[in-house]
């Protein structure tokens, strides 16, 4: 009888969750290195998303590990490859946890990326109490500006992803109040797609509550 003998691929004793744990224990530094926010942060978006936005942990990999996968995953110039050796895990593990954790932050963005008062009935401090802007700035309620963001397409879709840069992109509208902090964002749009005609499109559309 023929068969297949299989060898465990993955079988460093330098596991996902031991690297990810060596990570937070370590310098302050490594966390914001690999994962791009702070350890605090880290572990409160944990905390968030595990408790308001029903990602579960599983017989074999963690909250923490599926969040540091997810953020690596973004903020790392590697592969899905180099994620399954980072991680010691199989592709299909890196990918249905990266879209749970995916999934989980979108909600949890649509709960956050939004104006503090909807109505914009006061000016605001930042204005007000500056001559440089007051009154000449009274009814800014923030900044809005396009970027274009790098990415893969399927080779039929090129065409429309190339704009000014040259290559494939995707452009991204987003509008910040005076915090600094986003209040609207719109992704997905072709790279080859005008800021004004996402902009325009978005006044269009009530249900994208655009401020």
């Amino acid at each position: 009888m023929n068969y297949v003998v299989k060898n465990p691929c993955r079988n460093s004793s330098m596991t996902g969750h031991c690297w990810v744990s060596e990570i937070l224990n370590g310098h302050l530094i490594r966390c914001y290195q690999m994962f791009r926010m702070k350890k605090l942060v880290f572990l409160e978006l944990c905390d968030i998303l595990e408790t308001k936005y029903n990602l579960k942990k599983t017989r074999n990999v963690s909250i923490y590990e599926q969040v540091g996968l997810f953020l690596y995953m973004l903020s790392q110039p590697g592969s899905v490859r180099n994620c399954e050796e980072r991680f010691q895990h199989s592709g299909e593990t890196i990918s249905r946890h990266f879209h749970n954790v995916l999934e989980a932050v979108c909600m949890f963005a649509k709960d956050i990326i939004k104006p503090v008062d909807p109505s914009f009935r006061d000016t605001l401090d930042e204005i007000l109490k500056d001559a440089r802007y007051h009154p000449y700035f009274r009814d800014c309620i923030g900044a809005i500006d396009g970027t274009h963001i790098r990415v893969c397409v399927p080779s039929h879709l090129q065409g429309v992803y190339i704009g000014r840069k040259g290559y494939t992109t995707t452009n991204v509208m987003a509008v910040c109040d005076f915090s600094m902090c986003f209040t609207f964002v719109w992704a997905g749009w072709e790279g080859s797609a005008h800021d004004t005609k996402i902009f325009m499109e978005a006044l269009r559309k009530p249900a994208l509550h655009f401020p």
